[in-house]
């Protein structure tokens, strides 16, 4: 299938390894033109480096919320406009009620709630001019079902899911789509980093397997397709079949 994608422009955040890398790479492979943001100048070259077409790159910290408006500018003067927003961000650190103080939430929704809300803003009143756009937001199953021990990252997604179904219902009339993925257990940095080994974390999933982040951002770049141009305001979650609720 032809996503139709060839000439679009896009910006994923969080794009140095993982699940924004995987829709980065989907991304490029349509002919969409990619700017990449990371943390890590050295790791941001190395995903860069394992996208054959030309990409941009930028050093950036969505902590900062102070410093969004000029990521995307600095896009925007890259690429001449962003069509496509990817938005990703690194977990908060595990913890439970009785384990994190109240001082963590402030960072933890500064990081997984406000830098998306930020980014939002900052990108989406040129993509309503131009009547055309995409958002994708990769969020959590925890949305859905909250995972033990991470109440923090629960608690933030939860409030980012509801403000983008706000938004998309806002400003569904103007030809932009915004819609979240909810990953579930895929091979990456992070769910090594939580849970250590991952060999037997595949039993616990309907398909005995963990996701491909490769797969997952091709989910993600049909999405950002025309012919996903009548789906918007959706959480639709990428895990296996791991979450057993009807909604």
């Amino acid at each position: 299938m032809d996503l139709a994608l060839t000439g679009r422009r896009a910006l994923v955040t969080g794009a140095s390894s993982g699940l924004g890398l995987g829709c980065a790479q989907a991304l490029a492979a349509e002919g969409a033109e990619v700017t990449l943001v990371a943390r890590d100048a050295e790791r941001l070259a190395a995903a860069a480096a394992t996208i054959a077409s030309s990409t941009h790159t930028l050093v950036g910290e969505l902590s900062d919320l102070d410093a969004i408006a000029g990521l995307v500018a600095a896009a925007d003067d890259l690429m001449g406009g962003v069509d496509i927003l990817i938005v990703n961000a690194g977990g908060p650190p595990a913890g439970t009620f009785g384990t994190i103080a109240f001082q963590q939430y402030e960072a933890a929704l500064r990081l997984n709630l406000l830098s998306g809300v930020a980014l939002c803003q900052a990108a989406l009143p040129a993509m309503r001019e131009r009547g055309w756009g995409r958002v994708v937001a990769i969020t959590s199953t925890s949305v859905r079902e909250p995972i033990g021990n991470l109440i923090l990252s629960n608690t933030a997604r939860a409030g980012f899911t509801a403000f983008l179904k706000t938004v998309a219902t806002e400003i569904a009339g103007d030809g932009v789509t915004v819609n979240s993925l909810q990953p579930g257990l895929h091979v990456t940095d992070r769910i090594t980093n939580l849970y250590g080994d991952t060999g037997s974390l595949a039993a616990g999933v309907p398909t005995h397997t963990l996701g491909d982040p490769g797969d997952f951002g091709r989910i993600a770049a049909f999405l950002c397709s025309d012919s996903a141009k009548y789906i918007t305001g959706t959480a639709i979650p990428v895990d296996g079949g791991a979450v057993r609720g009807l909604q």
